[in-house]
């Protein structure tokens, strides 16, 4: 029994991977952020044509920067809070004849918390000048979570020989990038702008199933993947920008991958002999192109349409698992994603603002066991927002998201295939609320 369980649960932990790529962000596509700031998250996150604010501005389309009204500074903080869940069953005789003897089945809640989103962007127009200058510094993407272990989850209960699954889950993204920005102006009419970009991540787990595995007592047990430092990466980003006369606004802009150096992390084996691991992820390359109108007075419509290429981002490829049982690539599929945005000035200090964000799920429905803590699996998400002009020079802004709730069910997953008789389901929602300020001189 102890051999047939091994053989069962050696891949089966390897490919349940996906616990490390655990995505708590609330209106992300994919585990990329779909907007930046109060102002523009509550537009839902459509600026690559529409120009309303500086954080918006340059994380979507860095020609956008040219049609803002003034030089401006604008800071903003958000906080995400998720609520993800994760539930397994196991038929009796799943793994083997007459194993397990009887159905095992639970749902655990994960204990998220609220994860902070900071953001600040500065864009300087100097007078009589074609050539406007820009920085943004920002979270980009992220996830974590913090899953406890279970003794009815199959999932979540202790590894072998003492159960079937991995214990207990917490995981840690950050993503952070600064993007200087250069937006010339070509004509009264069209603007090109260009953002080299230069990141910074850590990434945190425990179990660290990217890793190999040591086999102790013929099962497979796993290092934390904790000990680690910010992994450093870069690309660009480009963009143009084009108005008429008559209201019309057209934007296009494309992000390159940011290629990131391997993650690194100091683990020590079964025998207490040190090791470096060694893990690789890319952030993906993204394409925006946007409308707007704004003939009707005291009204701004934005819409975006935009292709993240997970498919071709190195960690999400494929389903790959190297011959020492550690997880190289998740398999996501490559997605496409809408975003409206609509803003109307109420009065001369009050602006209101609504919006919509729909993205496809990148994870197949088959490959749930591969990502069962991935809340990336969300696609809806509402926002409203306003912000009061306090000054001729200072404005607050405040606005609030809700991501409904999805969910995706698969089979569990060996090397060799699926396992019939079992289940895997995945099921997350969230909020947000984000507040900051813009000064304008």
């Amino acid at each position: 029994m102890s051999r047939r369980l091994s053989a069962v649960v050696i891949p089966l932990a390897a490919l349940l991977a996906g616990l490390l790529m655990a995505n708590p962000a609330l209106a992300q596509e994919g585990f990329v952020l779909a907007g930046q700031g109060p102002v523009n998250r509550s537009m839902g996150g459509a600026s690559t044509a529409a120009p309303i604010d500086a954080l918006g501005a340059l994380y979507w389309n860095p020609a956008t920067i040219s049609g803002l009204p003034k030089s401006e500074l604008e800071a903003g903080a958000e906080l995400i809070y998720p609520q993800t869940k994760l539930s397994s069953t196991i038929l009796p005789g799943a793994l083997g004849p007459g194993f397990p003897p009887v159905t095992l089945s639970g749902s655990t809640n994960a204990d998220d918390g609220a994860f902070p989103m900071p953001a600040i962007g500065l864009v300087y127009k100097p007078e009589a000048s074609d050539v406007i200058y820009g920085l943004g510094i920002f979270a980009i993407g992220g996830f974590g979570v913090n899953y406890p272990g279970s003794t009815t989850n199959p999932i979540l209960t202790a590894p072998p020989p003492n159960g079937l699954g991995v214990g207990p889950v917490y995981v840690n993204l950050q993503i952070v990038q600064f993007a200087p920005t250069v937006a010339v102006q070509l004509t009264d009419h069209l603007t090109f702008g260009i953002a080299p970009t230069l990141d910074m991540a850590q990434l945190e787990a425990d179990p660290g199933f990217f890793l190999p595995p040591d086999l102790v007592g013929g099962f497979p047990a796993y290092q934390s993947m904790t000990h680690t430092r910010y992994a450093w990466g870069a690309g660009f980003q480009a963009g143009l920008y084009y108005t008429t006369c008559d209201g019309w606004h057209f934007g296009t802009s494309v992000k390159s991958p940011q290629w990131f150096e391997p993650f690194r992390y100091f683990t020590v084996d079964a025998a207490g002999v040190p090791h470096t691991g060694h893990v690789t992820i890319d952030y993906p390359l993204i394409a925006s192109t946007g409308v707007a109108y704004t003939g009707f007075d005291g009204w701004v419509l934005s819409a975006d349409f935009r292709y993240i290429d997970f498919s071709n981002a190195e960690g999400f490829e494929g389903v790959h698992f190297a011959p020492n049982g550690a997880a190289t690539d998740l398999g996501w599929r490559s997605i496409f994603a809408l975003a409206l945005g609509v803003q109307y000035q109420l009065t001369d200090a009050l602006s209101v603002r609504a919006g919509y964000d729909y993205n496809m799920n990148p994870v197949r429905s088959q490959n749930t066991a591969l990502n069962v803590g991935a809340p990336t699996i969300l696609e809806h998400t509402v926002a409203v927002g306003a912000s009061y002009r306090v000054s001729q020079c200072f404005t607050m802004s405040i606005s609030y998201l809700h991501s409904f709730q999805n969910s995706i069910t698969g089979p569990f997953i060996t090397a060799a295939g699926s396992i019939p008789m079992t289940s895997v389901t995945s099921q997350a929602a969230a909020d947000s609320v984000a507040l900051g300020f813009q000064v304008r001189f």
